[in-house]
């Protein structure tokens, strides 16, 4: 959902005194921070740009908005926020019902001065080439955060591009100017090469086709065989549904992608994929990682994916030769040791997968949502687990972290089909080096949607002595929460917290 939306360095490791002052360790004195790639206004925090495509703007139904809210020394702040939709003065095109706007998110500097830029898809849009044929277009970052933008591409008729899941950016030509993937005919790799202007042009596009009819759920660019040039990451399954789900990969070859390879399970057939991926370094190895969530079950291919049920999570290491499904590969769902619950039909375990550095040990995380979670007797109430990296891979032992609205230091309650941890996000939004988690409720107040943004914190202890207590993803007095209210957006079915920006 990438090596580049989830590039996270080993942070300083620290320990909160019984002052509350961070007080460095001895054992580690250097430092590194995330990727700022989602700066927009270019202070050193990260900003979150969360979508709800389904609201209604100026009366038209499903026309789609994006709400900014920018990273301080406090973590997110309210004050600033913004919000955009295709009504939006300098932003490209006019709101109109079934548009999507928010359909895709990323971010990237697409045009080198120094600030992230906005890239968002509206997959619905209806232009002269036909109905949904899909929309492209940056908003652009600078000191004063995101204003104004460019339209870069559109498809054809039923292309949907820029449709959820079919949206990435990275250095695919290794020239130092990202680019843009996209999805055509469903798909084929649409990469619109960099660098891009502030009127929209860019240095031309290269169309990489998929020999099978299939269809991409998600992108992510990342290296996967450790070459020093940028791949792109695919979850795909076959035009007649989810049964047939795959992982496969095009390798950068400097100038643009190779064709794509499959990753094969120990059986020699196409590893059992999902809907969701990222892709980092998780056991620090210097090659890039696959993560993939797969969270719907109750299909026949099930019989062919271990830990099926209820949804599960696939480490994918990266290696010299590429991505390693065969030996090294490992798989956890809620019934794997050290990951909190059980695994029930319906969970959804593993939708939206993120990684990032939650807890400051060098290793990369996997944040994942569980929106399918019942509590007590409500249902899909839903929750976000955290899953331990180390160098032997990604972990549920160690781990123990399961948030949800019920949870201490977490406002709101626990509601049926409120869907917590439909979107997940990961990024430093208070520059401290630790990667801060946001959540989206899509089902929150009868699909008006919420969303949550929670300060992480490093093991800490309570007096001189003392045990320390686990690394959180929601520390004291660190959470910003928010919805349609906040931002004076029409309520009704807006679904906000759908998706973020990566």
């Amino acid at each position: 959902m990438r090596g580049r939306r989830g590039r996270w360095g080993a942070a300083v490791a620290v320990v909160l005194a019984v002052t509350g002052a961070a007080v460095p360790a001895a054992a580690d004195s250097g430092t590194a921070t995330a990727r700022l790639q989602d700066d927009f206004n270019g202070d050193g925090y990260a900003d979150l740009a969360v979508a709800a495509p389904a609201a209604t703007v100026g009366g038209k139904a499903k026309a789609g908005y994006v709400a900014v809210l920018y990273g301080s020394e406090n973590g997110l702040t309210t004050t600033g926020r913004k919000v955009f939709t295709q009504n939006t003065a300098g932003v490209p095109g006019t709101a109109e019902a079934g548009d999507g706007f928010g359909s895709a998110l990323d971010t990237a500097d697409l045009d080198g001065d120094g600030y992230a830029d906005l890239v968002v898809g509206v997959g619905g849009e209806d232009t002269s080439a036909g109905v949904d044929a899909g929309f492209v277009e940056v908003v652009w970052g600078g000191a004063h955060g995101l204003a104004g933008g460019a339209s870069v591409a559109s498809g054809k008729a039923h292309d949907q591009l820029g449709a959820k899941g079919r949206l990435t950016v990275g250095d695919i030509g290794d020239d130092g100017s990202p680019d843009v993937v996209t999805v055509a005919n469903q798909h084929d790799l649409r990469l619109l090469k960099g660098p891009f202007t502030r009127g929209g042009t860019y240095g031309g596009e290269v169309l990489v086709p998929d020999r099978y009819d299939s269809r991409v759920l998600d992108l992510a660019t990342g290296d996967v065989n450790g070459d020093g040039r940028t791949d792109v990451v695919g979850a795909e399954n076959d035009a007649e549904g989810f049964d047939s789900r795959r992982v496969v990969y095009w390798l950068g070859n400097g100038t643009g992608l190779n064709p794509f390879t499959l990753v094969y399970d120990i059986d020699g057939a196409g590893l059992q994929g999902g809907e969701s991926l990222d892709v980092g370094d998780v056991n620090r190895d210097g090659y890039d990682d696959i993560v993939v969530g797969r969270a719907i079950d109750g299909y026949d291919s099930d019989h062919d994916a271990y830990l099926a049920k209820g949804g599960r999570v696939a480490w994918i290491p990266g290696t010299p030769d590429g991505p390693d499904g065969v030996e090294k590969a490992q798989f956890l769902n809620q019934d794997s040791p050290g990951v909190p619950g059980t695994a029930e039909k319906g969970d959804r375990f593993g939708t939206d997968v993120q990684l990032g550095d939650v807890d400051g040990d060098g290793y990369l995380d996997v944040l994942t949502g569980v929106p399918g979670e019942d509590i007590g007797s409500a249902a899909d109430t839903g929750a976000v687990v955290v899953l331990k990296g180390r160098a032997d891979g990604l972990t549920g032992v160690g781990s123990h972290q399961v948030v949800t609205q019920d949870s201490s230091m977490v406002p709101g309650t626990a509601e049926k089909g409120d869907a917590f941890g439909t979107a997940v996000h990961l990024g430093d939004a208070n520059g401290d080096g630790l990667a801060d988690a946001a959540v989206g409720a899509p089902g929150e107040n009868a699909n008006t949607g919420f969303v949550w943004s929670f300060r992480s914190s490093e093991s800490y202890v309570v007096e001189p002595g003392g045990v320390p207590l686990p690394a959180t993803i929601v520390a004291p007095n660190g959470t910003t929460a928010f919805g349609n209210t906040l931002l004076g957006t029409t309520a009704t079915g807006a679904r906000l917290g759908t998706g973020f920006a990566y």
